[in-house]
């Protein structure tokens, strides 16, 4: 089914951006418990990821298994391993963009370049209209996504060229990844349901985290703390963030997908505040009200 019937689902595209908006608030607060299990228990990214997709993995088949149909998977089952290796992929490129060069710019390459790219293929392919409204609404989303991590985030200083090169290439690499697996998750929600979907994406990129032992052990924390972050990962983070974005995605069309996801950065932003104590800047205020401004237009244009 062409992607082009996303917003012809029967449910509000409001809900939908809700949905989205909902997945990236829980991605915003599982960067938090990343970088204590990073800074404080030693995990590497691909530790973390393959955990967290797996426990993910595990309660949704328990939850959905039943519920795969071979009859409509068969069809579009090469589609669910590429999404499924493309969605560890950009979390895995994402995470190691990081290990390289610090937060700040692997993320807002990670994050930002998704829409940008989605919109251009979505306006070529006839899905979206390229009109001012639309430009400005990508322009007040990325400026304040980029207001947001870079007053937050850390710089390159000290860090070796090498290092800095490899850092962008992943994180390029990652968002690449992200935008293919938004414009085609939708597609796959459709044909099985969100939930059946987001089972089989998610069982596809615990296997593919799971092949990277080859080169750097896993390890399951002996600590009771670690063992309740990944937890709160596998289940929140991966298996109802994961649930509410396959549902949205069905519904939306890819630039909308991919914008309300932004509130991720956000959403670990003001936790820091919160719960850390890091001073929000007057510019990171104006990053978040452009980026809840231009997901608000998202909003009103869908239902036009």
């Amino acid at each position: 089914m062409s992607s082009n019937n996303l917003p012809s689902h029967s449910s509000s595209p409001k809900l939908a951006l809700l949905a989205a908006c909902g997945a990236g608030v829980l991605w915003g607060t599982g960067a938090l418990v990343v970088n204590i299990l990073v800074a404080q228990y030693g995990f590497t990214p691909e530790n973390v990821s393959f955990w967290r997709f797996l426990i993910g993995a595990v309660v949704l088949v328990g939850i959905f298994g039943r519920r795969i149909i071979w009859n409509q998977l068969r069809p579009i089952l090469l589609t669910v391993l590429i999404a499924g290796t493309a969605m560890s992929g950009y979390v895995l490129l994402w995470f190691l963009g990081i290990e390289q060069m610090g937060a700040a710019i692997p993320t807002l390459i990670a994050l930002c370049l998704p829409p940008v790219i989605v919109t251009i293929i979505s306006v070529f392919r006839g899905q979206e209209i390229a009109d001012l409204q639309l430009i400005f609404v990508l322009l007040g989303a990325i400026i304040g996504t980029v207001l947001i991590i870079t007053q937050h985030g850390s710089s390159t200083s000290g860090i070796n060229s090498h290092n800095i090169m490899l850092g962008v290439t992943f994180s390029i690499g990652s968002a690449f990844l992200y935008a293919g697996f938004s414009m085609i998750s939708g597609r796959i929600s459709i044909a099985l349901g969100a939930g059946p979907a987001t089972t089989c994406l998610t069982v596809v990129a615990a296997i593919i985290m799971g092949l990277t032992t080859l080169y750097r052990p896993f390890s399951w924390p002996a600590e009771f703390p670690p063992q309740v972050w990944l937890l709160y990962l596998g289940l929140v983070t991966a298996a109802l963030a994961l649930l509410i974005f396959s549902w949205g995605a069905a519904r939306l069309k890819p630039t909308a997908l991919t914008v309300a996801t932004l509130l991720e950065p956000l959403t670990a932003v003001v936790l820091a505040a919160l719960l850390l104590g890091q001073h929000l800047s007057a510019l990171q205020w104006v990053g978040g009200t452009l980026l809840l401004l231009s997901i608000w237009v998202l909003g009103s244009r869908a239902t036009k």
